[in-house]
């Protein structure tokens, strides 16, 4: 259950970074526009990403050796501490709703839904290279309910900001609350670079 737990925060502290998907999913609940699509794709799609880094690397570990290993979790590191330092960087930007998207068909919604996934650098980085590298030395059944909990941080996530933002548009452009909520993360972002830091020194 502890790996369920740490899949869910590790995926919610990194799908709550403020970017181009998730501002589109906010602005499609604003319009009401195709609001279950847009989120099932965009949960979906985390799920597929995440399981699929999970197994990636759980098949790759039997032919790594001290020093692959090594690498990985210093790229890991540096990617974690970047993150970081991108969501320091944050607390100088504003989130802006204001400018609506246009009315488009459920066909073209589900277009623009998929570039806004797939062509988005950072959703592999969290997906496929983070959660995939950081439950690499985990045996199966703990692989399993990691990315159990990442994706359901992923689906709650989504259809939480897709449905309630038309409740809750004056808070998401509300500054004060976006610091808080990037503290929180950066918090928790610290915690695993630290552990990563006593994993490669042991």
């Amino acid at each position: 259950m502890e790996y369920l737990i740490l899949g869910f925060f590790s995926g919610l502290s990194l799908i709550l970074a403020i970017g181009a998907q998730n501002i589109f999913v906010i602005e499609q609940g604003l319009k009401k526009q195709h609001i279950f699509l847009v989120c099932s794709i965009c949960s979906a799609s985390d799920l597929l990403l995440i399981f699929f880094g999970i197994f990636l690397f759980h098949h790759f570990i039997q032919y790594f050796n001290p020093l692959i290993e090594l690498i990985f979790n210093f790229l890991l590191l540096i990617f974690l501490i970047h993150f970081i330092y991108s969501k320091i960087k944050s607390f100088k930007s504003k989130v802006n709703l204001k400018d609506g998207v246009p009315d488009i068909s459920k066909f073209n919604i589900f277009l623009k839904t998929l570039g806004f996934t797939y062509l988005n650098p950072h959703v592999y980085s969290d997906t496929v290279f983070f959660l995939g590298n950081f439950s690499k030395n985990f045996i199966l059944n703990q692989k399993l309910f990691f990315g159990a909990g990442a994706s359901i941080a992923s689906f709650m996530f989504f259809f939480a900001i897709g449905y309630l933002s038309k409740y809750l548009s004056q808070y998401a452009q509300n500054e004060t609350v976006w610091k808080i909520i990037n503290i929180l993360i950066i918090g928790f972002m610290s915690l695993l670079a630290i552990f990563v830091i006593l994993e490669t020194i042991n």
